[in-house]
This record gives C-alpha cells, structure tokens and sequence, in this order.
C-alpha cells in the first residue's frame, strides 16, 4: 500500500510517494508561486500528486503539511500569510480529487512527528521539534502523542515571548516572540541594522534587501565580529526557548532542523550553553541535536501524520 505525502510551502511544493516504512519511491518538485491565486497553487499541487501517484498500487491515504495556523480536524488552512490563503479547504478539495482520504497538518507539527517516527526522535515517547528558517516552526510529542490542542492550533513554539520589552515587532504581531529574535528573517534584520548603524560589516557593498541568514552565518564561520555577535544573539535567544521547553514539555531530546542550522556545529554548541545555563535543574537537561531527516523531514512528516490519522479512522485494520 502506498501513501502520498505533499510539503507545501511558500516557494515550493514537493510531493513524494511512500511506503508505510517511510521509503520514498517516486518524488517531484515545482514552484509555488503564491501570488497567482489559491487555484493555481491547488492546481499545482493536484499536478504534483498526480506526477507521483502509482499506476497499479492502490494509495491508502494523502498526508499535506502546510503553513498554518490551521484546522487538522477539518483540514481547512485558516490563514497562511506566505501563501495568501483565507479559510481555504485543502483537505476536501484534494479528497473530492483523488477519492482518498486526505489529512492536512500544520507543517511544524508534521515534521516532529517525521523526526518520532523516521529519525532521530525513533524511540523517544517525549520529544520537541523546532524548525529555524524564515520563521521558527515547533512540534511536540507527549506521551507519543502529536501535541495538537483543543483546536489543532497547539506547539507555536515560535511564539513564545522571550524579549517582551523591547523586542522586535514579529509577523504575528506581538513584540519579542522567538521567531522575532531568532529565526532566518531576525539574523538578516540584525545584519541590516548593523550596516545601517554604520559597523563594519562584510556585506557593506550589498543591497540590504539581499542579504540572508547564510550570509551571516558564512561571515560569523570565518570570524567576522559583527556577523558572530548576531549569530551569538540568536544561539542566546534560542537557548532561552529551549529551556522554556524543557520547564514545560519535560522533554527527553531536542531536535533542531531548519536551514539556520546549516551555520555549523559552533552555533549548535552555543544553543546548548545557553540553554543549559538556564535549566532549572540538572535534571531537565536532555541532548539537543539536528535532525536526522534533512529536507525530507516535511515529507515524511506528512507521512507519518497520514498514518497516524488514519489509523485513529480504522484502528481495527490498521
């Protein structure tokens, strides 16, 4: 039996077909393309299904991560502001298409329970997942059990406030949130506001617009003060949340994915420090580690989540 697994995002769509042991045996990949409406985007990712369904195998279900907030009960993306979407049924669109079930999950929560059943998180009943990339996603495993809420709205670790003062304006609206401090989008707002300030920085003959994450991140590898001290707020900031984590979730391991944690393992052993010194005890300290499933953490992710509904559909046959 085969399942269909789609990682929608806000610059691309990938789609794979899987097996229920999380091998992937056909996948594609095509632009999003957001800005030429919801259809097209639906279009797409119908197109993207279809170019890896099976000819002859029959398909048990399709799983879709996606950009939130979201319902999981109803499979409705409530708002995605990357896609520009507003209350739009992916779940019942793309089932009308395919006459499968189709299950839509945020894409943060999907990817912590690809890293509990897939990678790195195999054998761990209590595990937190943190996405750090443009945003910073979360997903969290209790008891293993995906931690969704009383409304699928659950684990926007992101959103946690860790400078409520005189932190930065977030997307979501409120000041000093994680994501504000810490993700891809604050390192490249940090590097704009050192050049704007006049410092010495490495990219002073860049358009400010087109400087990334990477950029810093490279800079901070060959020892640039300037792109370490931003690269250093962040590891604080994020050692911070993790240790929030921990008081909260009481996990037994951390995992850490996302491309900001391309920067090396410098800046992983900085997030540790940090969030070490700020553990109440001793005892809740557990390790802190990359993912083990690289870019395909949204696929099978989305498998994993596939199965997971499915079988709380059909427990006696699954």
């Amino acid at each position: 039996m085969a399942y269909i697994a789609v990682d929608l995002g806000g610059t691309r769509i990938r789609a794979a077909r899987c097996d229920a042991a999380g091998r992937v045996q056909a996948r594609t990949e095509q632009p999003t393309r957001p800005e030429e409406g919801v259809e097209a985007v639906i279009a797409r990712i119908v197109g993207a299904i279809r170019a890896v369904w099976p000819a002859e195998e029959p398909v048990e279900a399709i799983g879709v991560g996606a950009p939130g907030p979201l319902d999981p009960r109803t499979g409705v993306v409530l708002t995605a502001p990357n896609l520009g979407w507003e209350n739009v049924p992916l779940a019942e669109r793309l089932q009308e298409r395919f006459g499968v079930p189709c299950f839509v999950g945020n894409d943060a929560n999907l990817a912590a329970l690809g890293e509990w059943q897939y990678g790195a998180g195999r054998g761990h009943e209590h595990l937190v997942y943190l996405t750090i990339s443009t945003g910073i996603g979360g997903g969290v495993i209790t008891h293993g059990v995906l931690l969704e809420g009383a409304h699928g709205l659950g684990a926007e670790l992101g959103h946690i406030v860790v400078e409520a003062r005189e932190g930065p304006r977030c997307g979501c609206g409120q000041r000093g949130c994680l994501e504000a401090l810490a993700s891809g989008t604050a390192i490249a707002r940090m590097a704009r506001e050192a050049l704007a300030r006049g410092e010495p920085v490495p990219w002073s003959d860049r358009d400010p617009e087109s400087i990334t994450a990477a950029d810093v991140a490279g800079a901070a590898a060959r020892g640039d003060p300037v792109a370490t001290a931003i690269m250093e707020r962040a590891a604080f900031y994020l050692g911070v949340g993790i240790a929030t984590f921990w008081h909260i979730f009481n996990p037994t391991l951390v995992i850490l994915g996302g491309g900001v944690m391309k920067a090396g393992d410098w800046f992983l052993e900085r997030i540790r420090e940090h969030a070490r010194e700020r553990a109440m005890t001793p005892a809740y300290v557990t390790p802190i580690v990359r993912t083990a499933l690289g870019e395909d953490v949204g696929l099978l992710g989305a498998l994993a989540y596939a199965r997971w509904r499915l079988a709380s559909i059909l427990p006696s046959s699954r």
